[in-house]
């Protein structure tokens, strides 16, 4: 690995972008790109500012020893929690439906979206809990999997009233000719949720 790598390693762990790591170290944005790419190299200077904003010593990044190596281990509770919001969600979500579908009552519902706000409670829970630039990245791995389990009850239920009138239901039912407008309820559903992560995926490699 060369020190090229490790600067592009210490940079993705710290969950920022080239820009935003040239601005903490005082340099343009296309000096860290030559870095990475091996076009160029740190000057002595460029390296003790490095390896004090990545809190490692300037002998890792300079030769790549991992025992002199600073510890600085992620915190983990974010990501841990993240995938605590996501089970809630997806539990609700799933649970909402099969009680739904054997006794057709609104509580089934609730029961539901109790479990999709704690989810989403304790995902804002976890996030608060990074810092900025690390928010960001939790966010969008969070985002391109939920956006398809929050949004599906809401816009059920809108489809639900909308078409029958009166029944509440949290999964779009098919009434008598309303083929169509099941049909223009998956095409909203699926676009809205692409279109929220593919900006989330944007975000990630931009960062």
């Amino acid at each position: 690995m060369t020190i090229a790598d490790r600067i592009l390693e210490l940079r993705r762990a710290k969950g920022i972008s080239q820009e935003e790591l040239a601005d903490k170290i005082g340099v343009s944005r296309q000096a860290v790109s030559k870095w990475e790419s091996e076009q160029a190299v740190p000057d002595l200077d460029r390296i003790i500012i490095l390896s004090e904003f990545f809190e490692v010593t300037t002998d890792f990044l300079l030769k790549g020893i991992e025992s002199d190596k600073v510890t600085n281990k992620e915190n983990a509770t974010p990501y841990i929690l993240n995938a605590v919001a996501t089970a809630s969600n997806f539990l609700g979500l799933i649970m909402s439906t099969f009680i739904w579908n054997s006794t057709q009552e609104n509580g089934a519902i609730i029961a539901g979206l109790v479990f999709i706000i704690l989810g989403s409670m304790i995902f804002a829970i976890g996030i608060h809990q990074t810092s900025k630039t690390e928010k960001i990245l939790i966010k969008s791995k969070f985002w391109k999997i939920n956006i398809w389990i929050v949004v599906f009850i809401p816009l059920s239920l809108i489809y639900n009233l909308l078409f029958s009138g009166m029944i509440i239901a949290p999964y779009p039912l098919v009434y008598s000719n309303t083929y169509y407008q099941f049909i223009l309820f998956w095409i909203v559903y699926i676009v809205i949720c692409s279109i929220i992560m593919y900006l989330q995926i944007k975000k990630e490699k931009s960062n």
